[in-house]
């Protein structure tokens, strides 16, 4: 066990208030297309599932460039409002345009509609790391209490949880509008509504950091792109912290593509995926001061472990819906709610410990080249999700359709959907936990920072 004395709080909650606001950005640009692109594009526009899924992913490995630049930029931005928040100001009147632009509805179908939405996906992606990579990079720089980090960021993990609650009921709810699949027109009003919640919250989060503390290394690094790759390459912990993210959000991803499909053919109404994520939501907006406490008593890798098990238990367990029903299936998303949320919060507060480490050692300010490699390869691999799961459907036989002409699937596609929502995702969530027990980075007293065993 470790233990460390409790702090009086160094941020205070006006500006964890308007931290947390901004994490709206962040779920509902995960979850909305993770959760409705795919089965948009493949019901509606009559783009082929293994095409579909090409699209929801090229535009992320876009990530693998423009993140770090981004965030090798805000390191470097000298301005009267800090390093990072014309980054955020940037995003905010950028994202939501190019947001609703994905699900504008033009009057096209196959490869002309897998273009566009394809080229709309890529400039949100864009303008998202403008706004995302500055923003995960100031928890790190608010505070050097090891422990604060964990609390300021339960703040970001309500808001998420409540941005969860938009992507998987709100958007779902608008864009099935009164019939059981929808209409384009449904689509491209939850792509204004959800456009003008960003915009919003985006703002008030930019706003709300007027007043955040600076508390990292002051100079930035001016070193080229080799010498601080080399840096980071030996960067243990962030390393182990990174893979970990990719293997947990890879996982997130298919289930989110997946949702929409296993309401549908698992459960035998489209309408579940509203349901299914307000069992999901629950635990995230319930359960924070639970996970604060299991940080603090077991330490953060500790709770990541938990963390992990409850999540790749509860999906495995959902392998069984065809036997149980769908109370059986919504109860085993309770428990993956409860394992996500202590998921998210750690590694968000992993990652801060990262970055104030390295800017301890270094005596340089790089957390944004730090947030910005982490994000995008994060962000690449897990966009892999979709496409994972665009190739079982396809492998399992799934039939394309538009909105007019809707077809019965066979039951090897109905197989392929249960397959891709529970049995591959829990596999790569139980490799994670073997992956968390390589990060070792620990509060003062324990370890030294970066020490891998």
């Amino acid at each position: 066990m470790i233990t460390s004395p409790v702090s009086a709080p160094t941020v205070s909650r006006g500006v964890r208030l308007g931290y947390g606001v901004g994490s709206f950005c962040t779920a509902t640009v995960s979850a909305v297309p993770g959760l409705l692109l795919l089965y948009y594009m493949t019901n509606f526009l009559a783009v082929p599932a293994w095409l579909a899924g090409v699209v929801v992913t090229a535009p992320k490995v876009w990530d693998l460039i423009i993140n770090p630049l981004v965030g090798r930029w805000s390191d470097r931005t000298v301005s009267r409002m800090g390093p990072r928040r014309p980054w955020l100001l940037a995003g905010s009147l950028t994202l939501p345009v190019a947001f609703f632009l994905v699900f504008a509805g033009p009057p096209l179908t196959g490869v002309p509609a897998a273009l566009y939405v394809g080229l709309c996906f890529m400039a949100t992606a864009t303008a998202y790391a403008l706004y995302e990579v500055p923003y995960k990079a100031m928890p790190g720089e608010m505070t050097d209490d090891y422990h604060e980090r964990t609390s300021l960021l339960q703040w970001r993990m309500v808001f998420i949880g409540a941005a969860t609650a938009i992507s998987g009921v709100l958007a779902p709810m608008i864009a099935t509008g009164q019939g059981d699949e929808g209409t384009l027109g449904s689509y491209r009003l939850m792509g204004l509504t959800i456009a003008l919640i960003l915009l919003a919250s985006m703002l008030g989060s930019f706003f709300g950091t007027a007043r955040a503390p600076m508390t990292g290394a002051p100079e930035a690094d001016h070193g080229g792109w080799r010498e601080q790759l080399a840096a980071i390459r030996g960067n243990r912990a962030f390393l182990w912290l990174t893979v970990m993210a990719c293997l947990q959000m890879l996982a997130v991803s298919m289930m989110l593509a997946a949702a929409p499909y296993f309401a549908s053919y698992t459960l035998g109404s489209p309408k579940s995926t509203q349901t299914l994520f307000a069992a999901l939501v629950g635990p995230m907006l319930l359960t924070m001061p639970l996970w604060v406490w299991l940080a603090r008593r077991f330490d953060k890798r500790g709770a990541m472990i938990l963390a992990a098990l409850l999540f790749g238990g509860g999906t495995a367990a959902a392998m069984a819906t065809p036997l149980f029903g769908p109370l059986y299936a919504h109860l085993t998303i309770l428990l993956v709610g409860i394992g996500i949320a202590g998921v998210e919060l750690m590694l968000f507060s992993m990652l801060a410990d990262v970055v104030a480490a390295d800017a301890a050692e270094s005596g340089k300010r790089r957390a944004g080249v730090l947030t910005g490699l982490w994000t995008a390869i994060e962000s690449g691999v897990s966009s892999f999700g979709a496409l994972i799961f665009g190739v079982i459907l396809s492998i399992g036989g799934f039939v394309e359709s538009d909105a007019s002409t809707p077809v019965q699937q066979p039951d090897s596609a109905v197989t392929a959907v249960l397959v891709g929502q529970t049995a591959v995702p829990a596999l790569i969530i139980f490799l994670s936990v073997l992956v968390t027990l390589r990060y070792r980075l620990r509060p003062p007293g324990g370890p030294a920072p970066g020490v891998s065993g």
